[in-house]
């Protein structure tokens, strides 16, 4: 037999189902076995694999007995040439099996191998090539200088990182999540040390097989998705301990005596200090957003005041006292803070509702407050109001730029997730038919086919060839993979173009019903659901009205200075009296789109929104079906936002 590949499972049922789906897959061609072993979960993992997977070898442990005891159970009565120790939070390609075995077919210097991984979001896993954790290697890492220094075959010893993504080379660690190895290597060197309950026994096997004379290779023609142990938290302080702890055994088995107590003094200031810098993190997190808050409020509040001060006080030969500025505008500031905090403003991740919702009612507070004062501490009614206003503005600014820089989670649009299902047509309905199986919400849901589809209706809204430019317009934020349609090395090629979007990705795998993703697991319990908001209902056609009257009136109040940013003037004055009179709209679709007739026209259209890009007219006709389906006041502003250069169209 040419492969055994064996895979340890606590407690991910639906990982597990997805890795061996792949895994079957990958099978194919070469005469092998895969073995799971599971340690004891009660998520119904022994049950889906009796179920799905009757040819899979099932060893069912009735304890947890750890990684390296579990791997070594069916390694021990697998018959293998090729022994494959496989994480169940993977999915591998196609023909991953065959490229890794035909590698080390004609290499027979390689001991064990390894592959190039990607997380759940395609981007790739430095753990894919590593080090030995010498002292030195861990120190610079530990202290930044692989990153400063990446080329480094010196600082960057401890993720290799002056080996290149694609560049096949020798390693002197190989990751457990991927670890293929020759049996005859392992009944020359032994089997995994089962001293180490969960993380070190990778490294320890992988030193061992270089110290029996073999080589370890890094092999990036072939790739994995790695979800990074779903079943453990990696950021979490257990894990540095049980990982740190794990690299104390490795140091007191390999290294001198001398080597091993400078390691394991390094590797216990290292755990101090994760604790310490975990803890600053949680502190600074809770602090630097309301400290900034408050800055930006206060100083918004002193500037008005200042302002106010000179050009109506001034005239009355009046001025604030002293105390109004470091007493009576903190005060006003620390009420609007604290209004948001009770609305659930500082809530993770934010949500603008509530953060808008807060500062609003902070005003009526400090209102009522202000009336209930007497006459001589009753200052300024308008810098309390525009001081709400600057803080409505300058707090949605902070957040924004935030978000934008990843430094800050904010919920997405009250749309909600905006998801886009890609695979064939019957497995597209699949799907979605369990995500709105028990859906009570309301969120967009659109079908990408992997093949043209006749008659495809609303739900199908384009192919998969044109990806990227569906996904832009109708700015999807989750895409689910069909894989019984889609082969792995293809959804990972498109996870990984598809980066820059920031999108997450989830995969469906072959008759499950489950949607893995990259920090979790979805069920046909989450709720997705599509949109019923069509701007041909009455209630949606008024809140449009309104807001072309409004923008209107406010354009022309403001001519003098508005008019200087547009192209064409005299027809942006035109506009903005067609606007008023109800014979224009400022946003609007094309006369032959569907019902389109109803509607006033427009001075801009859908695609104004994506400044100098170019659509074929397939796509703005996708796009302007999805505004006219799916309209918002929000989508007309930032329509306008982005064409009003145009407005004199």
């Amino acid at each position: 037999m040419k492969l055994s590949v064996v895979i340890v499972n606590y407690n991910v049922s639906a990982f597990l189902e997805q890795a061996l789906n792949s895994a079957m897959k990958a099978m194919q061609g070469l005469e092998g076995e895969v073995f799971v072993v599971d340690n004891h979960s009660v998520d119904n993992s022994v049950a889906m694999v009796r179920a799905k997977f009757p040819q899979v070898k099932l060893i069912e442990n009735q304890d947890n007995v750890g990684f390296a005891k579990a791997n070594n159970q069916a390694i021990r009565i697998s018959t293998g040439e090729y022994v494959l120790l496989l994480n169940p939070d993977t999915l591998v390609e196609e023909d991953t099996f065959r490229k890794c075995v035909d590698f080390m077919d004609k290499t027979p210097d390689c001991g064990g191998l390894g592959v190039k991984m990607v997380d759940g979001q395609g981007r790739f896993l430095p753990e894919s090539k590593r080090g030995i954790p010498y002292p030195r290697a861990s120190f610079y890492k530990l202290f930044g200088l692989s990153k400063l220094f990446p080329k480094s075959k010196k600082f960057g010893a401890y993720h290799a990182t002056y080996i290149g993504e694609d560049e096949t080379h020798e390693v002197e660690v190989l990751a457990g999540a991927f670890m293929m190895m020759r049996r005859s290597v392992l009944d020359k060197v032994g089997l995994l040390d089962e001293d180490y309950f969960m993380y070190g026994e990778d490294i320890d096997l992988s030193y061992r097989i270089l110290k029996g004379g073999y080589k370890n290779y890094y092999f990036p023609q072939t790739r994995i998705i790695h979800y990074k142990g779903e079943s453990t938290k990696k950021g979490s302080l257990n894990y540095v301990y049980i990982f740190y702890k794990a690299m104390q055994i490795f140091a007191r088995k390999h290294f001198s005596a001398g080597n091993a107590r400078v390691f394991n003094v390094a590797i216990d200031a290292a755990i101090w200090l994760r604790a310490s810098l975990a803890a600053a993190k949680r502190i600074i997190g809770r602090i630097l957003l309301p400290l900034a808050d408050f800055l930006l409020i206060y100083a918004g509040y002193v500037a008005l005041s200042k302002y106010w001060e000179h050009t109506v006080l001034f005239q009355r030969n009046s001025f604030f006292p002293d105390y109004y500025f470091y007493a009576v505008l903190p005060g006003y500031t620390l009420l609007c803070q604290l209004s948001i905090w009770l609305s659930g403003g500082y809530a993770k991740p934010v949500n603008r509702s509530r953060l808008n919702r807060g500062i609003v009612i902070g005003l009526v507070v400090i209102l009522l407050v202000y009336a209930l004062l007497p006459e001589t501490m009753r200052f300024s009614r308008a810098v309390v109001v525009l001081g709400a206003v600057w803080a409505l503005f300058i707090v949605n600014a902070l957040r924004h730029l935030l978000a934008k820089t990843n430094l800050l989670e904010v919920e997405s649009h009250r749309l909600g997730r905006r998801i886009a299902i890609v695979g064939g047509p019957q497995e597209c309905e699949r799907v979605l038919g369990m995500v709105l199986s028990v859906s009570t919400t309301r969120e967009f849901v659109g079908l990408i086919s992997t093949q043209q589809v006749e008659n495809e209706g609303q739900k199908f809204i384009g192919t998969i060839r044109d990806l990227p430019e569906l996904l832009t317009i109708y700015r999807v934020s989750e895409v689910i993979f069909c894989a019984k349609d889609i082969p792995a090395d293809h959804i990972i090629d498109w996870m990984n173009r598809l980066q820059e979007m920031q999108l997450e990705f989830k995969i469906v795998p072959e008759d499950s019903l489950s949607l893995i993703g990259s920090n979790s697991i979805f069920t046909a319990d989450d709720l997705y659901a599509i949109p019923v908001q069509s701007v041909f209902q009455k209630r949606y056609r008024r809140q449009k009205r309104v807001f072309d009257v409004v923008c209107a009136t406010l354009l022309l109040l403001f001519l003098g200075i508005d008019i200087w940013f547009v192209k064409s003037r005299g027809d942006f004055v035109k506009n903005l009296f067609a606007v008023l009179l109800g014979r224009k709209s400022w946003v609007g679709v094309r006369s032959a789109a569907s019902d389109a007739s109803t509607l006033l026209p427009g001075v801009l259209h859908p695609a104004d929104a994506y400044p100098g890009s170019r659509f074929s007219d397939e796509m703005l006709s996708c796009l302007e079906e999805l505004y006219l389906r799916d309209y918002s006041v929000h989508t007309d502003l930032a329509i306008m936002a982005k064409g009003f250069r145009e407005l004199g169209r």
